[in-house]
């Protein structure tokens, strides 16, 4: 069996400010990595795909207030920093 893959090992050299603001986007970062990997059974940042990521922030988070998606929408950047990914989630704007 294989070990799951470590969000808060990777958004360590990111995560600046709060310890509370650090905790929400490593919860958040976690909350991301368990839905991807349900769906598609990609746990691992490096193999997630824009679509992954606009199908969470569509469908998981169709429910949440702006804020919340906004709040992932950071996470989701941070972790696109940290994997050198440029994922366009611009067009990605839900009102």
């Amino acid at each position: 069996m294989r070990k799951p893959f470590n969000m808060e090992l990777l958004l360590t050299g990111v995560l600046k400010g709060a310890n509370a603001t650090r905790e929400r986007h490593i919860r958040q970062a976690k909350a991301i990595q368990t839905a991807i990997s349900k769906r598609w059974g990609r746990d691992n940042p490096w193999e997630w795909q824009q679509k992954h990521l606009i199908w969470f922030l569509s469908h998981c988070l169709e429910a949440r207030s702006h804020s919340t998606r906004y709040y992932y929408l950071l996470t989701i950047r941070l972790i696109g920093q940290r994997t050198s990914r440029s994922w366009c989630l611009r067009c990605y704007s839900k009102t």
